[in-house]
């Protein structure tokens, strides 16, 4: 698992899709760049969910609320007295940890995964936890004899809670936001004035959260500057239960679609739910160190508004049929950072090119639909001309593609740098274009070639790599 994950770390730095932040410095852990390939991955991903869930659904429209609010907010969330979670300092390493994950990595690397032994800790553990008996966490710590990974020792101090939210030190109390939504419950009737939604109806949003993780890890999985995807859903409340359903329906159906394997996700229930949560369920994926939250299907009842509400003094009622109701609300919140991760690491892959043979490639099996280069515009070689005619079809077609010229090798080795890079089609210009105005098609997962005429090349981009086949799938 982590010689793949180094593979995968450093194929993503060669090939612009992930630098480690402001590396010239050191960097920092848990914070990432996005490259010139990353980005339009990332953003390639973005319209897929924003046009999935603001153009396809009537009843849904998206807003862009700001990072920093009214410290107010974070008071009704409960986000400043609850927010925490607890750790646990190596007095000798000066190193910080999050107990649960000592016990459970330790659990995982000294015992059998069918061991009745583990599974009787791990359920000490979870009632531990849910007890937030933080004295005999601590005691099961002593108990297993964990030391500190980094120098060995078991001095440890006393478990206690950290609050994981970024406080900006100025006039005002200010923070960080840990999570997106608080910005759409508080525009809840600007919205629904504005626009005048009658409900059901939901609230979209894509935007950076901050949080203070104590084990920030996993490449890509849990950092502490990270995107969200989020759409929370107001509803009858008589209605929850229909509607929670039908959006963890709708939102494995839109996973799927991305084609990783059906194998690859499923859902887990769960039974300690949020504080705010009366249902609740993750879609999990399989990354490369097991299954994992990809995505949280919630209902949140009316615990947001009726928490701000309270503390602003505002009614966030709906007056409907001579009824006065605080809607309950469905939330959708799809990590954007994770998502990119279970792309990468599902989509890459080392292939052997002919039987018996050594020649190999490395393949990034990236969606058509969001791979960063839809289409590459090469020449056979670099001269006669060849490098102008395909420089000129390019400039033609990059107005209505996102495509990529290049002329710096031989045809071979650019084949190979599309096919790391994920790009799902290559044209190359060569002497029958000159002769009679045709190119070769080549395509990256099956590297099968075909002559087409030039005229033929935008339609092709988009029937392979158009965004507009998905979305009507969404709709079936």
């Amino acid at each position: 698992m982590s010689n793949f994950i180094d593979f995968l770390m450093s194929h993503s730095k060669s090939y612009g899709f992930i630098f480690p932040s402001s590396e010239i410095y050191g960097g920092i852990n848990a914070i990432y760049d996005y490259g010139q390939n990353g980005i339009e991955l990332k953003n390639n991903i973005k319209e897929y969910w924003w046009k999935s869930m603001t153009q396809i659904h009537e009843n849904i429209v998206g807003i862009d609320s700001s990072v920093l609010m009214n410290s107010n907010v974070w008071n009704a969330s409960g986000h400043i007295d609850a927010f925490n979670e607890f750790l646990i300092d190596n007095r000798d390493s000066k190193k910080r940890y999050r107990p649960d994950i000592l016990i459970r990595d330790y659990l995982e690397q000294n015992f059998d995964s069918n061991s009745p032994e583990k599974k009787k800790f791990l359920l000490r553990l979870d009632r531990y936890i849910e007890h937030k008996n933080l004295l005999k966490i601590k005691n099961l710590i002593d108990e297993l004899k964990i030391h500190d990974p980094i120098c060995k020792t078991k001095n440890w101090t006393n478990i206690r809670y950290f609050n994981m939210m970024f406080q900006i030190h100025n006039k005002e109390k200010l923070f960080l936001r840990p999570e997106t939504a608080q910005g759409i419950f508080c525009n809840f009737h600007n919205v629904q004035k504005s626009s005048r939604m009658k409900i059901p109806f939901g609230i979209a949003q894509i935007g950076k959260s901050f949080r203070n993780e104590i084990i920030a890890r996993k490449f890509l999985f849990r950092l502490r500057e990270f995107e969200q995807m989020e759409m929370q859903f107001f509803i009858f409340p008589d209605e929850e239960k229909i509607w929670y359903e039908y959006w963890i329906k709708s939102r494995l159906k839109w996973h799927f679609l991305l084609n990783l394997g059906k194998k690859k996700y499923k859902i887990f229930n769960h039974e300690n739910l949020a504080h705010y949560a009366s249902l609740g369920a993750d879609i999990q994926f399989d990354f490369p160190f097991g299954f994992q939250e990809i995505e949280g299907i919630h209902s949140r009842r009316d615990f947001d508004l009726k928490r701000h509400e309270y503390f602003s003094k505002k009614k966030f009622r709906i007056f409907d049929s001579k009824k006065s109701y605080i809607p309950y609300v469905i939330e959708t919140s799809l990590g954007l950072d994770r998502l990119v991760f279970a792309l990468l690491s599902s989509s890459l892959k080392k292939e052997q090119i002919k039987k018996n043979e050594k020649n190999s490639r490395i393949i990034l099996k990236l969606p058509p639909y969001l791979s960063p280069i839809k289409a590459a515009i090469l020449p056979l070689t670099n001269k006669n001309g060849l490098p102008n005619i395909a420089k000129k079809l390019f400039n033609e077609l990059k107005i209505d593609h996102k495509l990529v010229y290049d002329d710096k090798n031989s045809i071979g080795k650019l084949y190979r740098r599309q096919d790391a890079i994920g790009t799902p089609l290559c044209f190359t210009v060569d002497y029958e274009t000159i002769a009679k105005n045709t190119v070769t098609v080549r395509f990256r997962d099956t590297m099968n070639q075909n002559r087409i005429h030039i005229k033929e090349i935008s339609n092709i981009i988009e029937k392979e790599t158009g965004l507009k086949n998905i979305l009507k799938k969404i709709l079936m």
